[in-house]
C-alpha cells in the first residue's frame, strides 16, 4: 500500500543555507519530533545556476504548500553547491566533497540531485555505503542508462557496493531520449546524413551514441561521432571539415555548459542557419537563458525526457499552481522544464519519509523494499502516476517532449512516442 503526498500535514519550512544543525540522534533516530534533512546537491554556479536556483525555489514553494512535512516528520531543505566558479560546472572532487558531506550530516535523510549523471556516478556509490544507510538519492534530471541498467562494464553494479538499490530517478533515460530524437529527425524532418558530436562527458558521450545507433537504424547516415573539447576557443575548424561531407544534419551530444554557446555560432556561420541545416540537441541544452537569446539557437531541435510546462500548465492541478506561484513570485515562468521534475523529485522523497521510520535505513528501504512507493495523478506536479520501480529505481513510465526554438524561447512542439 501507498501513501498519498496529501497526507503531508501542516508546519513551517525553513531553507537551511548554510550547514544544518547536527542532533546526536543522527541518522538512526526515530522520534518524530525530529527535523529531518533533505540534501539539495545542484550545479548552482556557472550556465547551470539559474535553472538550478530555480529548482530550489520551486521545491521551497511546493514544501511550504505542504506544510514543511512529511507524514510526522518535519522537513528542511539544505542547498549543496556540486560545481565551482572555475568549472563554472560540475566538478568531480566538489561532488565527491558533497557525498561525505550529505553521510557526515546526522540529520540528513536523503538527496534531491543531481542534475548531471557524472556527479551522480561518483555521490552514488559513498551514499551506498553510508553505515547508517543507504542513504537515497533520488535525481530529478540524470538521464544516463548506466546508473540503473547495463551499458558499460561492471554498470549499474559497481555504484552500489553493498548489493542494495539506493538511488531513483523521475526522468526517462538516454536511450529513450536518443531514440525520440533520432526518429523525429528521419521521421519528421526527413534528415538523410547526420554529424554527431558529443563533449565526451558521461551523459554526452551516452546520448550521443544513442542518437547514432538509432539514426542508423532508421536509415540515416551518420557521417561520424566525433568529441568536442570544452576549452577550445572556437570550432571553425571543426564544422569546416564537416561541410565537406555535406550533411544536413548536425547533433549535439553534451552539456550547453561546454562551451554550447560557441559550438551553436560556429555551426551556423559554416554550415548555415539552422533550417538549412538542421541542428538537433538533447535535453543538455535546453534551459539556458544565455542560449535562448542567441540569435544562432534559432530554429534548434531538442528532445526533453518528460513533460514540459506547456503540458504541465495545461493539465492544471498541483503542477499548474507550483508554477503560478512561482511566476507570480518570480516574476517569470522557471528557465527550465527541469524545475518541476525537481519538484517531483521531492514528492518522492517526501513519500519515503512519511512511509518510513524516519532513518536514513527507513526512508531507502521505503522506496525499494515491499511496494515501493507512489506518487498518484491528484497529487504529482507533472499530473500523472509516478511509481518507483523497486528493483532498478527508474520511473515506470516514458514521456518525451519536442522542443523548437523560436524567437528565443524553447516552444514545446509535439509529444513523442517511440516507434
Amino acid at each position: 500500500m501507498t501513501r498519498r503526498i496529501t497526507a503531508l500535514a501542516v508546519a513551517a519550512v525553513t531553507l537551511v543555507a548554510g550547514t544544518a544543525a547536527c542532533s546526536k540522534s543522527g541518522g538512526s533516530g526515530s522520534s518524530s519530533n525530529k527535523t529531518l534533512i533533505v540534501g539539495v546537491d545542484l550545479p548552482f554556479q556557472g550556465d547551470s545556476a539559474d535553472t538550478s536556483n530555480a529548482t530550489l525555489n520551486a521545491m521551497k514553494i511546493y514544501l511550504d504548500s505542504v506544510g514543511g512535512k512529511a507524514g510526522k516528520y518535519k522537513v528542511e531543505l539544505k542547498q549543496y553547491d556540486d560545481s565551482t566558479a572555475a568549472a563554472g560546472k560540475w566538478d568531480d572532487a566538489t561532488c565527491n566533497k558533497n557525498a561525505d558531506a550529505h553521510v557526515a550530516n546526522a540529520d540528513e535523510v536523503a538527496v534531491m540531485g543531481t542534475y548531471n549523471s557524472g556527479c551522480a556516478k561518483l555521490e552514488v556509490p559513498k551514499l551506498n555505503q553510508d553505515p547508517n544507510g543507504p542513504m537515497l538519492m533520488v535525481s530529478h534530471a540524470n538521464t544516463n542508462v548506466g546508473l540503473t541498467n547495463k551499458l558499460e562494464s561492471g554498470e549499474p553494479e559497481k555504484y552500489y557496493p553493498t548489493g542494495k538499490r539506493n538511488y531513483a530517478r523521475v526522468i526517462t533515460t538516454d536511450d529513450k531520449q536518443g531514440q525520440a530524437g533520432a526518429q523525429f529527425a528521419a521521421k519528421d524532418l526527413n534528415v538523410k546524413r547526420c554529424v554527431v558530436i558529443n563533449d565526451t562527458e558521461t551523459y554526452g558521450a551516452g546520448v550521443a551514441k544513442a542518437f547514432a545507433d538509432e539514426a542508423t537504424k532508421q536509415g540515416i547516415t551518420v557521417l561520424g561521432n566525433t568529441g568536442w573539447d570544452a576549452k577550445q576557443p572556437n570550432y571553425t575548424a571543426l564544422f569546416t571539415g564537416i561541410k565537406a561531407q555535406n550533411p544536413d544534419c548536425v547533433y549535439l551530444g553534451g552539456i550547453y555548459d561546454n562551451n554550447g554557446g560557441q559550438l551553436i555560432k560556429d555551426k551556423v556561420a559554416v554550415l548555415g542557419d539552422n533550417t538549412k541545416v538542421k541542428l538537433i540537441g538533447p535535453d543538455g541544452f535546453t534551459g539556458y537563458p544565455a542560449e535562448d537569446k542567441l540569435p544562432e539557437a534559432d530554429a534548434m531541435y531538442f528532445t526533453y525526457p518528460g513533460l514540459d510546462q506547456t503540458q504541465i500548465a495545461a493539465a492544471g492541478g498541483t503542477g499548474a499552481k507550483m508554477l503560478q506561484t512561482y511566476q507570480s513570485k518570480y516574476n517569470g515562468p522557471p528557465p527550465s522544464n527541469y524545475v518541476a521534475y525537481g519538484v517531483l523529485a521531492l514528492q518522492v522523497i517526501l513519500a519515503a519519509i512519511a512511509k518510513s521510520d524516519g532513518t536514513r535505513k527507513g526512508v531507502r528501504d521505503a522506496v525499494f523494499e515491499g511496494d515501493g512507493v507512489s506518487v498518484p495523478a491528484s497529487d504529482s506536479v507533472i499530473g500523472k502516476d509516478i511509481k518507483i520501480d523497486t528493483k532498478t529505481g527508474d520511473v515506470a513510465t516514458t514521456y518525451i517532449s519536442i522542443l523548437n526554438m523560436k524567437q528565443q524561447k524553447e516552444t514545446f512542439l509535439k509529444p513523442y512516442s517511440l516507434g
